[in-house]
């Protein structure tokens, strides 16, 4: 969610996690599912909210 958070691509955070773009698209589709966002935008949004995310990291 941070990479989300600070606007990366799929392809730039499975890139900087070392992962495949297709598990990316799976864990974002994930988390919004389970904080009911309805796009990127709100899962960066609610994530920082919960305190999921580090806003200053």
């Amino acid at each position: 969610m941070a990479g989300v958070a600070r606007g990366l691509t799929n392809q730039g955070i499975g890139s900087s996690l070392g992962i495949s773009v297709e598990t990316v698209k799976t864990h974002v589709v994930n988390a919004k599912d389970k904080l009911g966002a309805a796009d990127r935008t709100q899962l960066a949004v609610m994530a920082l909210l919960y305190g999921l995310i580090d806003p200053l990291g």
